[in-house]
């Protein structure tokens, strides 16, 4: 708000000013040099009609009452009207979001489209945790742990051979899980994209826009991890040379140390590529690609992105615990003693009901947080695109369009 002599509120015109004095033409004129104000004086005497104020968008609203005693009725812009809400065609509002409003869009997505939802989440953990409990109870139901190197040295052979029995079925359940979680986060990317612009998708139509590109998705699934795991290895690799020489102690604390700084590193990494899976899927982008797409988006937000992930995955822990510490409090019934040996990696055999009981544990957990997952992941990397490129605006059309 200007102060200065010679301003006049805005909708005033040179026919409100104040009457100098009528004047006959062509009779000269002596102009007085002008008077400086006294210092702190601000408005005229005479003061123009409170008038109505025309907003931005072209609506004309009238002044709210003179309150009693004041000198001109209101301030400035008493009359402008509050923004409208932005548009919500689907499960989350077309604007920047909240974290909390990430949250609840993935949540809402399940509820809004939860025969589609559930039907591919549990389709999927079916399989994936029937194959798993299958090549469990053939080949790693009996297992050795890592018990059986007593030795205070052991050789190099041994040390491999320990951490191969611990390591067999592990590697199979993670292997399964990837593939799991790679047909997942295609198939429900569609929905949740769809139930942005809230339109109804089938499971059908979901596979049909997905299945172009799982090959694609399931190589960038795969390369991150392997990019992370080589990163850590390059960490400790300094250490493990010196420990390979003959610096045994030296070697080990550097090797400790190059592990916690590939670790660093590697979350790092992970956060920057977090969003290349839902731009692979709804941008038709290449590995490479969406790999770039995605450091962009997070570029500036690193701090953001890895809050909401990590806060993804703390939910996704808390609601699995929820549901199979009771399934494997019912599973270590079945299998007694020998169950709660198998769970702490001593040399035992368990039966096929532990393993049944778990794995439908596993599919129900699986069922309820594959869509938490894969929803946080899209709508943040919709919500990265909002702010940074008006993704709301093309969403709005799109929404528009549909109807």
């Amino acid at each position: 708000m200007n102060d200065s002599p010679g301003w006049a509120p805005p909708g005033s015109s040179p026919s409100d000013e104040p009457d100098h004095g009528s004047q006959q033409p062509n009779e000269p004129v002596d102009h007085p040099a002008p008077e400086r104000p006294a210092r702190g004086a601000t408005w005229a005497k005479q003061q123009p009609p409170a008038g109505h104020w025309t907003a931005p968008h072209g609506s004309v609203t009238p002044p709210p009452p003179h309150p009693a005693g004041s000198a001109n009725g209101g301030g400035w812009g008493a009359g402008w009207r509050q923004p409208p809400p932005a548009p919500r065609p689907g499960v989350i509002p077309l604007r920047p979001l909240a974290v909390s409003e990430i949250l609840d869009g993935a949540v809402a997505t399940m509820r809004a489209h939860w025969r589609t939802v559930l039907g591919i989440s549990l389709a999927v953990s079916v399989v994936t945790q029937g194959l798993i409990t299958v090549v469990t109870g053939l080949w790693f139901r009996t297992t050795s742990g890592t018990g059986t190197v007593d030795e205070p040295d052991p050789t190099l052979a041994e040390a491999l051979e320990a951490v191969r029995n611990a390591l067999g079925s592990s590697s199979v359940t993670m292997l399964v899980g990837v593939l799991g979680t790679i047909v997942t986060t295609a198939l429900l990317t569609m929905v949740t994209a769809r139930a942005v612009l809230g339109r109804p998708v089938s499971t059908g139509e979901a596979w049909g826009g997905a299945r172009p590109r799982l090959l694609q998705l399931c190589g960038l699934l795969l390369l991150i991890p392997t990019i992370a795991a080589a990163v850590i290895g390059l960490g400790m690799a300094p250490g493990m040379l010196l420990a390979a020489v003959g610096v045994g102690s030296e070697g080990a604390a550097l090797a400790s140390l190059g592990a916690l700084a590939g670790t660093g590193v590697a979350i790092w990494l992970w956060v920057r590529f977090s969003l290349a899976a839902p731009a692979l899927m709804l941008e038709k982008q290449g590995i490479i690609s969406a790999l770039r797409r995605s450091a962009k988006l997070v570029r500036g937000a690193w701090w953001r992105v890895f809050g909401i992930q990590l806060l993804s995955i703390v939910l996704v822990f808390l609601v699995a615990a929820i549901v199979e510490v009771p399934t494997s409090a019912v599973a270590m019934a079945f299998g007694g003693d020998s169950a709660i040996d198998y769970l702490s990696g001593e040399s035992v055999s368990v039966g096929w009901a532990f393993l049944i009981v778990v794995g439908i544990g596993g599919v129900i957990s699986s069922a309820i947080t594959f869509p938490i997952s894969a929803g946080v992941t899209a709508l943040l990397y919709m919500d990265q695109r909002i702010r940074r490129e008006a993704l709301d605006l093309e969403l709005a059309r799109a929404a528009d369009s549909g109807n």
